[in-house]
């Protein structure tokens, strides 16, 4: 298979807008922003520091925080020095869900996550160069902190009608869960991180997703009553689809960036199974594609449907930016081989494995014979069907038509695994005990 490198976007800003800002709204990146003018004029003036921080309420990030990420990178290339923060912090906390308490994870737990969420950040950022990222930790200011401290040097300047306003915790206060002392209290330490990071580096620019705009405006907002001056912060919508299907952990649908999570290949198919509707869409958001080949990928999309050529190339690009384009070749090819279009036999194994454990599957011993396969798959419902699809020829085996009721699987493709094939897009996967 020829390798896909040159048909890979490079990272840039597209040269074609006035402004950053107008290319983050036009890539529908602005769903909720402080004074917008002042923004616009603040993105295209002289560099600026700005954060965005991610909490570690699991082991790795998802296609959600990957908005997050992508933002931070358009603005780093736009000349701004991005604050890369991990809340060491908060993510002991938690920040309030719309239902109920999160579930509290050891301290132990929290360091670990911490390390795997900032190898997975610093993935997406530069650090070198004039506008070179920083990674921050919130436990830094917050671990020698005294409740007494906190409670005089942040706790008095809220006030608590304004929080009770917010939508996570009215929305949690309205549910028969109700909401904790300590989940209440998590705006306030957000918004601690901004006015440190404020003090520390100059930071006056937060973004996140727009869910978290009630703890965004609260670093605002202390900023200007302990600082007397203006920062600002917006929010990215939510990503969710046509049919408005969300995407998250909290979803149980999250589309993790850790390939022990989430296979590439898993990945890739995700991206691949785009709908129509959202591609365009997704382009925009995910890739680093100008607006002029969006508009040539949106009339692909209405002349020629069928060559789904938009879903491929958001495919290659978001699986590229998080896998690499290696994998993502690899996964190219698996792709393919098993529908036909190249050789089993030259896959790589992991790949492989990856690829066959999304398909129906099943963990047989060598030697089983065909028909038991295709019956231990639920690629036919007896033994008797099995026979007929043999007979009738539309059946194979690692690429090679069944001939007869004798066949065994042998396991004979890279890692020891099989491939059965019934008709012309039936598939499944034999793994060998």
């Amino acid at each position: 298979m020829t390798t896909p490198a040159a048909t890979v976007a490079a990272q840039a800003n597209d040269a074609s807008f006035d402004t950053l800002w107008d290319e983050l709204v036009w890539r529908g990146l602005v769903h909720v922003s402080t004074d917008e003018s002042a923004l616009r004029e603040l993105l295209d003036g002289d560099p600026i520091v700005y954060y965005c921080g991610f909490d570690p309420t699991a082991p790795s990030l998802h296609l959600g925080h990957l908005v997050q990420l992508l933002t931070m990178r358009r603005m780093q290339l736009a000349g701004h020095r991005p604050l890369g923060l991990v809340g060491g912090a908060t993510g002991l906390i938690g920040d309030p869900r719309p239902t109920s308490e999160r579930t509290m994870q050891t301290k132990e737990t929290v360091s670990d996550w911490v390390a795997k969420l900032r190898a997975q950040i610093e993935r997406f950022l530069s650090f070198e160069g004039e506008s070179a990222a920083r990674m921050v930790n919130n436990l830094d200011w917050t671990s020698g902190l005294s409740a007494i401290d906190f409670l005089r040097d942040i706790g008095k300047h809220y006030r608590v009608g304004t929080m009770l306003k917010k939508d996570a915790v009215s929305a949690r206060l309205n549910s028969d869960a109700g909401i904790s002392y300590t989940e209440f209290s998590y705006q306030l330490l957000q918004g601690m991180d901004f006015l440190e990071q404020y003090r520390r580096y100059g930071c006056v620019l937060q973004t996140g997703g727009s869910d978290q705009w009630g703890n965004l405006t609260s670093g605002t907002d202390l900023i200007h009553r302990v600082e007397g001056v203006s920062v600002h912060a917006f929010g990215t919508p939510l990503i969710t689809n046509s049919d408005g299907t969300k995407f998250g952990k909290s979803e149980g649908n999250a589309i993790w960036l850790d390939a022990a999570m989430c296979s590439p290949y898993a990945f890739y198919q995700f991206w691949l199974n785009t709908d129509d509707r959202d591609v365009v869409d997704r382009l925009k958001v995910f890739t680093f594609l100008t607006r002029d080949e969006i508009a040539e990928y949106e009339r692909l999309i209405a002349d020629e449907p069928f060559r789904r050529a938009a879903q491929k190339r958001l495919a290659l690009e978001v699986t590229s930016l998080v896998h690499g384009l290696e994998a993502t070749s690899q996964v190219i090819a698996a792709s393919e081989a098993l529908f036909g279009r190249g050789e089993l036999s030259a896959l790589d194994a992991d790949t492989l494995a990856s690829a066959l454990g999304e398909l129906p599957n099943a963990t047989l011993a060598r030697g089983t014979s065909v028909i038991d396969a295709l019956v231990a798959t639920e690629l036919v419902t007896s033994a008797s069907e099995a026979r007929r699809a043999i007979k009738q020829g539309g059946v194979s085996i690692d690429g090679v038509k069944v001939a007869s009721d004798d066949a065994v699987v042998e396991g004979s493709l890279p890692g020891g695994v099989s491939v059965l094939r019934r008709g012309k897009k039936a598939l499944a996967g034999v793994f060998l005990s």
